[in-house]
This record gives structure tokens, C-alpha cells and sequence, in this order.
């Protein structure tokens, strides 16, 4: 077991994430499970606020969430979408499944978090079969040098990952997912909320694939 917890955090979490669905966040749910098939594997489902967004060509969803609070809210969520969703334990660097037994990954404002990036993202890969999907909707570092960026530095080294549960808002995701092996089809960057100076202003919404072929 994972025996994640961050009470506080989840608790916050938990009215957080309904009212950035309402700002926005579930056209970018939305956006980031159009067109999936098969059986994936969403990493860091929280209180599953992206079930409601799979299409009726996914066939199973596996949603990983370490949290204890985060995942019983998610196991109440499962029974309302519209695909067959298992709620289980586990960690992004240690993902509960073998190799190649996934289509598709999903992760929606994960990567910011987990303490180990590259981990991660070895882990995604090891469990998707080749030529599989990886979907990503995540907090980044700012494109252009400057002040936010600064804030974002100042911010990562000092309160910002205590308070939301080890949140880094200045990582350059889309290389890290890049290095991991996997190419990068789409990508959107924005800010959201769109007139925000946030740290955690700065996102990306992107579709990347494995190699057909594994290179070990």
C-alpha cells in the first residue's frame, strides 16, 4: 500500500477541484480524454474528477491515487461514469500494473506533483504498450524568462510545495516527457486562470506516443 496522506490538502482539494472545473479545468478534462480507446491507466486520479469525461470507446479505466482521502472520494465518484472504472493504491513510481497493459495514460495535474518526475514517467512507459497514448494536462514552467518564472523559482524552493502537497510549479514537463522516450504530437500552451500571475498559471494540454518499437 502507498499509505499516502495529506488531510488537509485533500480536504482543500476536494472543493478546489469543483470549483476549477467550473472556471475551466473540465473543458481541459474533457480536451485531454477526446478520442481515447481501449484500457488506460490514469495516474493520480485524486477524487476523480476526469471519470466523467472518458468516451464510451474506452473500455476500462485503472485510476492510481496514493491519497487516502483522494481515493475514497474517488471510489464514491466510479460508479457514476460512463465507463468501468477500478479505483486502486499506488504510486506514480510504482505504478500496480505489468508491462504493455495499456493504451493510454492519463495524467491531469500529476507530474507537477510526484516527487520523482522521471520515475514517473519511466514508470508510464513501462505500462503502455508501444505505439500507446500518453495524455497530459499539467502546471509548467513559464515559456519566457522573466518575472514569473522568478516566482515560480522563489515559490518551488520555499512554501508553495508544503502547502499543496508537493506541487512544483516551475518544471519543464514537456522536456522531461520528451527525455522519457516519448514524442510529443500535440501541445497547447495557456494560462489558466487566463489573466492569472499565479505560479501555477502556466499549463500545458498535450498528447504524446511510445515508439512502436521499445528501445531497452
Amino acid at each position: 500500500m502507498a499509505a499516502v496522506s495529506h488531510p488537509v490538502f485533500a480536504r482543500v482539494y476536494e472543493r478546489l477541484s469543483v470549483a476549477m472545473d467550473r472556471a475551466g479545468t473540465a473543458a481541459f478534462r474533457r480536451d485531454l480524454a477526446a478520442g481515447l480507446t481501449g484500457r488506460v491507466i490514469e495516474v493520480g486520479a485524486g477524487n476523480g474528477r476526469m471519470f466523467a469525461h472518458y468516451p464510451p470507446t474506452v473500455t476500462e479505466v485503472v485510476a492510481v491515487e496514493p491519497e487516502r482521502r483522494l481515493r475514497a472520494a474517488a471510489v464514491r465518484a466510479a460508479p457514476a461514469a460512463p465507463v468501468p472504472v477500478t479505483v486502486v493504491d499506488g504510486l506514480a513510481e510504482a505504478l500496480p500494473a505489468g508491462e504493455g497493459e495499456f493504451d493510454a495514460a492519463v495524467v491531469a495535474l500529476v507530474l507537477c506533483t510526484v516527487p520523482d518526475q522521471s520515475a514517473a514517467l519511466a514508470e508510464i512507459r513501462r505500462v503502455l504498450r508501444p505505439g500507446g497514448q500518453l495524455r497530459f494536462f499539467e502546471h509548467v514552467a513559464a515559456e519566457e524568462p522573466g518575472r514569473l518564472r522568478r516566482v515560480q523559482r522563489l515559490s518551488d524552493a520555499t512554501v508553495w510545495p508544503r502547502l499543496f502537497a508537493g506541487c512544483h510549479t516551475g518544471r519543464d514537463t514537456t522536456a522531461a516527457i520528451r527525455t522519457a522516450g516519448f514524442a510529443i504530437d500535440e501541445l497547447r500552451r495557456f494560462r489558466f486562470p487566463a489573466s492569472s500571475s499565479s505560479p501555477s498559471s502556466p499549463c500545458v494540454l498535450g498528447r504524446a506516443t511510445l515508439p512502436e518499437q521499445r528501445l531497452h
